[in-house]
């Protein structure tokens, strides 16, 4: 998905401030360094930066459609290498362990309706209590 270019609400108006200044004086002079033409080099330099900051949001779209289509290939890589691996080696050897397989014999075989986790052990605790006396007692369950 492509990120959404900027654009400005403050240059839009001050490019129309700008058009309506002009019909006034195209050189017009207010001081203090607040001139029409000024005005309108700051309005040209603001219009550049944004254009060059979606131009930029472009190249950064291009890259990372670019990354993700690299990495979906080497992701395919990866996958041809281990079961190349195992074609040459074998699926229960060493170097497919080293390639990053689970060699066949070293894998968990799960049985039908077991858990990984066992549910008839009970979880223990231990809890301190205070009894009439002020004595601390530890109770473990």
């Amino acid at each position: 998905m492509a990120r959404k270019k900027r654009s400005s609400k403050v240059l839009e108006k001050a490019e129309r401030r700008a058009s309506g200044i002009n019909s006034i004086d195209a050189y017009l002079d207010l001081g203090n360094g607040l001139s029409l033409p000024a005005y309108s080099n700051l309005i040209e330099k603001m219009r550049t930066r944004e254009n060059l900051y979606n131009s930029a949001l472009s190249s950064l779209d291009k890259l990372y459609r670019e990354m993700l289509e690299t990495e979906g290939e080497l992701a395919d890589m990866t996958e041809h290498m281990l079961v190349g691996v195992a074609a040459r080696f074998g699926k229960s050897s060493a170097e497919y362990g080293m390639a990053g397989g689970v060699p066949k014999n070293q894998r968990n075989k799960k049985r039908r309706g077991e858990s990984s986790n066992s549910s008839s052990e009970q979880p223990s605790f231990v809890a301190n209590v205070n009894n009439q006396n002020g004595n601390k007692t530890t109770v473990t369950s």
